[in-house]
């Protein structure tokens, strides 16, 4: 079993090139078993390091980082409203302005103690990590059902398509290598209420986010590809790419992999990244019977070449789709594939 260790994402505002080399230098000392960091685009970002001298407190309470270089834009954003963890680099120039936390850029090991500190914060979303690690090594054995994940007595986490997942608290990516995955009636799987818990969609959509792996299955990268149903996920949590490699399977049909990089100009690592994403959650498939319009879109004499897919992201993400879930738009129809903002969050 292959044990990943997640990349956690560091967006900087308002630092010199020279301060974010520093950055990137305490974001490569803090690699551990657990996680490691990188710098990232700051949209992106897990977590922020703000440029404390830089900071400006505005008149309606949010504050601006100044760019440091000239290339850069400056930044705006309200504390109130961040949702991720933020650190400002010290001195901290603004009036009346006193952040929960501030570091010594120049002090490595003080940059490096803050990152291990936010490692901290996120544990959550780590944790549900390792778990979505487990189940792509799984995946090929795995089918429809309730699951516990034990490694023996204790339960590391419980996987559940009307419950949810929940994941022990500070479990990580190494104890669930030669965890058991053991399959339960319907029903008789319980979330303990200290497991933090998320739907699998959301599981996988993340796990997707951040793997290495390549998760996109070879033959779709040479069959004909399909638009399923839209993600069970907040549209927020989509990107463009996303939403075009969605509207143009419902525009064309069965569009392979080199029609849909020709439609999207995207180059061939990043078009598996976004197909790897859809496809965890079960939103575009390779088979035409699983397809929106299932029967309609089936093309006769086909079916016989198209494989069966023995995936867990298919039988225990997703089922098949719901009524509710096929869309009734014209073929021709250019827009996003589905009215995505008025799914319900599962």
């Amino acid at each position: 079993m292959t044990i990943e260790v997640p990349i956690l994402r560091l967006g900087l505002a308002g630092f010199t090139e020279a301060q974010q080399k520093q950055a990137a230098e305490a974001a490569a000392a803090t690699a551990t078993a657990r996680a490691r960091w990188e710098l990232a685009g700051f949209a992106e970002a897990d977590a922020w390091w703000l440029e404390g001298s830089r900071t400006l407190l505005m008149a309606n309470e949010h504050l601006r980082v100044q760019p440091a270089v000239p290339s850069g834009r400056s930044v705006q954003l309200a504390l109130a409203d961040v949702d991720r963890p933020v650190a400002f680099t010290e001195p901290v120039t603004a009036p009346g302005f006193k952040p929960a936390v501030t570091f010594a850029l120049q002090d490595k090991a003080a940059a490096v103690t803050v990152l291990h500190k936010f490692g901290d914060w996120l544990q959550t979303m780590l944790s549900q990590f390792a778990l979505a690690s487990s189940i792509s090594d799984h995946q090929p054995s795995l089918a429809s059902g309730s699951w516990e994940v034990l490694r023996g007595s204790q339960l590391l986490a419980v996987v559940d398509l009307k419950l949810g997942a929940g994941t022990m608290p500070g479990v990580t990516s190494a104890d669930f290598d030669g965890a058991s995955w053991c399959i339960r009636d319907h029903g008789a799987v319980v979330i303990p209420p200290s497991y933090p818990r998320a739907s699998v969609s959301q599981l996988m959509w993340q796990y997707a986010q951040r793997s290495e792996r390549d998760l996109l299955p070879p033959h779709y990268r040479s069959q004909p590809l399909y638009f399923r149903r839209p993600p069970r996920l907040p549209q927020r949590q989509m990107k463009d790419a996303h939403l075009l490699l969605m509207r143009e399977l419902v525009a064309h049909p069965g569009t392979n992999f080199d029609g849909l990089q020709q439609a999207s100009g995207l180059g061939e690592l990043a078009l598996a990244r976004f197909l790897s994403a859809l496809y965890v959650v079960g939103s575009i498939t390779s088979n035409p019977k699983r397809a929106m319009g299932g029967a309609q879109i089936a093309i006769a004499g086909r079916d016989s070449q198209i494989s069966h897919e023995q995936s867990v992201y298919v039988s225990v993400l997703d089922s098949t789709p719901r009524a509710s879930e096929l869309l009734h738009r014209p073929h021709l129809d250019m827009t996003a594939p589905a009215p995505l903002g008025l799914l319900p969050e599962r």
